[in-house]
């Protein structure tokens, strides 16, 4: 796949040749994470901090919140790593720092090591002095303590030269099973496609800022098909992951579906299609993946208005079920103004008092049927209080996904005001 990158000076995103000669200045860097967040994990790197000369880490706290981050530069000690894993990011990309000593007390599998090399020898001190070895040895001593590799071919850094994917055979082979993401000198889709084509990441930078490629064009150039129109079936799947449907895209529907970020299909009938231009149920894209064999894609979207399907469903196999269904039903405009409901949603001192009945009830149920009555009953207030404050329960599933990765954790005691004994 590709991972596109964003180096920050001064809290802009910039790019550099060699990583010394600033040439390119592309701004605020929020809504380019944005828009490079709809393909997968972007790599961020606080150059800065890399050089000792200060710290965008106000600005990467941002980009976490709108895309999966790797973040690296300057991350040079345990609880500097610990942090920007608390913080959110993915994972955390360690030069200097990649030592036995640092790696053995971080989880292995958010550590990604980066090795920087010119003509095969690993340089540090900003890419100025050789350290006499190789990145093969460098890749044995740290295997097994990291999950990625982030090797970069300084001599081809930032000037869009080329990369050949047979470089990088031999580093793969050494890794042994361990991922590799190759950057430096990458210029076109169809090297992202080789490197994918040997597993392997491609993490770029000037290409795309440049206009020598877009993301969709390497996302096209990596997809196979073994239609004779040459389309792949896309699934397209709510925020919760629910199925809505099955259509076709094209190279030229990819691109116009992640340059305007919507639904836009490619219809074996009509051609283009941007959903909901006709009916008013629009997609708002929100991240496309491939699958593991390169020939389907998945658009995960917001769906807008009465539902996927032209039965005004909200799928093409009918109506959602449980909670999407409960969710649908009480955010919706047209919901029964004398329900009980919508009294609720009236009245947030009613919904409160509910919420703290219905929580001690379930926290004294006993019985399973029990403990199932009153759990549905806490989970019908709890949404309708999500719906009351427009909050849909897909923000809520990432505060989870979000605090499942964090390392540090509080004690998680009771407090005094709601102890609970004998329940």
């Amino acid at each position: 796949m590709i991972v596109p990158s964003i180096d920050l000076i001064d809290g802009r995103a910039v790019q550099l040749v060699r990583g010394r000669e600033k040439v390119l200045d592309a701004g605020d860097p929020r809504p380019i994470a944005e828009r490079f967040g709809l393909v997968g994990e972007i790599a961020v790197i606080d150059l800065d901090a890399a050089m000792g000369r200060g710290s965008n880490a106000s600005v990467i706290k941002d980009l976490i919140k709108v895309a999966s981050c790797r973040v690296g530069g300057g991350i040079r000690d345990i609880d500097t790593a610990r942090q920007w894993l608390d913080a959110g990011a993915t994972s955390v990309i360690l030069g200097t720092a990649a030592r036995e000593d640092i790696l053995s007390q971080l989880p292995r599998e958010r550590v990604i090591a980066a090795l920087d090399a010119w003509d095969g020898e690993v340089v540090d001190h900003g890419w100025t002095r050789k350290t006499g070895r190789s990145v093969v040895e460098r890749i044995a001593e740290l295997r097994s303590f990291v999950s990625g590799f982030l090797l970069t071919f300084v001599e081809v850094e930032g000037t869009m030269g080329g990369l050949d994917a047979a470089r990088v055979i031999p580093l793969k082979d050494a890794a042994q099973g361990v991922k590799i993401t190759a950057a430096g000198g990458i210029k076109s889709a169809a090297e992202v496609a080789a490197l994918d084509r040997i597993e392997v990441d491609a993490q770029v930078g000037m290409a795309i800022y440049t206009g020598a490629f877009t993301i969709a064009d390497a996302l096209a150039a990596i997809l196979v098909s073994d239609r004779p129109d040459a389309l792949w079936p896309t699934v397209v799947c709510d925020e919760r992951g629910t199925a809505l449907g099955l259509v076709y895209s094209s190279a030229a529907s990819l691109a116009a579906a992640i340059t305007q970020r919507s639904g836009i299909y490619h219809s074996r009938t009509r051609g283009l299609w941007r959903k909901g231009e006709t009916s008013g149920a629009t997609q708002t894209l929100l991240r496309v993946d491939l699958d593991c064999d390169r020939d389907a894609l998945r658009f995960t979207v917001r769906q807008n208005g009465d539902g996927f399907c032209h039965n005004s469903t909200l799928t093409c196999w009918g109506e959602a079920r449980g909670l999407a269904r409960l969710e649908q039903r009480l955010r919706s405009p047209t919901q029964d103004q004398a329900s009980y409901t919508a009294r609720l949603r009236r009245d947030p001192q009613l919904l409160a008092s509910k919420l703290i009945e219905e929580a001690s009830e379930l926290a004294a149920a006993t019985s399973n049927h029990d403990i199932v009555h009153e759990a549905a009953d806490v989970i019908f207030f709890t949404l309708t209080r999500l719906a009351a404050a427009s909050i849909p329960l897909d923000e809520v599933e990432r505060e989870l996904d979000r605090r499942a990765t964090r390392l540090s954790r509080r004690g998680g005691d009771a407090k005094p005001q709601s102890q609970v004994t004998n329940p």
